[in-house]
């Protein structure tokens, strides 16, 4: 059973998710927030797999409760942000917190309780536009260190498959591309996911450009 915590400040909103989620087998919310404060100590207490928390509330809000719920150790859930707005400094901040998806409030049922699988499988989700917009705003903003020889200590088919996460592929496309099977694609992620200490592939994305490790055209080698 995937268990389910709704942090959002407008009931009826919360009543809507609960509704939806609980009407899926397997899908179950065990608890509702309508703060950040509130939010974090109900996650505290019933660790749920998959938490799904509004951007703007009043009083903490969900950027800064997501922050704190990613950096302790006594939590184990996947975030999952949601917002009225699609707007790029909203995503960006959200994954820079540490979320896992990123899901408009305009998506339909299926879609809300597809990224509460997605999540709940330790999978990340964002639709291939909203990466796209992730890799150019990160290519723009963080050119890559030409003196740059701390890259985590990856095999050269790990780095290959980091360049590719990098392009915003998915396993299918990464297992084409490299002439592999998808098993062994998954386990190469689940390896550069453990050696770079992130959660999950947006994760990954996120450290590569932000620590220089990516441009636009993929991984940047080592200079040593």
């Amino acid at each position: 059973m995937t268990r389910v915590l709704l942090v959002d400040d407008q009931a009826l909103v919360r009543a809507g998710f609960r509704i939806i989620l609980n009407s899926e087998p397997g899908i179950e919310v065990v608890g509702e927030a309508a703060n950040g404060t509130d939010g974090i100590r109900l996650a505290l207490e019933l660790n749920p797999d998959v938490i799904c928390m509004d951007v703007q509330m009043p009083g903490m809000d969900g950027l800064e409760a997501t922050r704190r719920i990613v950096a302790d150790p006594a939590i184990d859930s996947h975030v999952l942000m949601l917002t009225t707005f699609d707007r790029d400094d909203y995503l960006f901040a959200a994954l820079s917190a540490g979320a896992s998806g990123f899901l408009l409030k305009t998506a339909s049922p299926e879609n809300l309780v597809e990224a509460v699988q997605v999540l709940a499988r330790g999978d990340a989700l964002l639709s291939p536009s909203v990466t796209r917009r992730v890799i150019e705003s990160f290519g723009r903003a963080t050119p890559p260190r030409p003196d740059r020889t701390d890259l985590p200590d990856l095999t050269e088919r790990e780095t290959e498959v980091l360049a590719q996460i990098a392009l915003g592929r998915s396993n299918a496309e990464i297992a084409i591309e490299l002439f592999v099977g998808e098993a062994t694609v998954k386990t190469h992620v689940s390896n550069v996911l453990a050696k770079l200490g992130v959660r999950d592939r947006i994760q990954a994305v996120v450290f590569a450009y932000e620590n220089g490790f990516a441009a636009r055209g993929g991984v940047v080698p080592p200079s040593g």
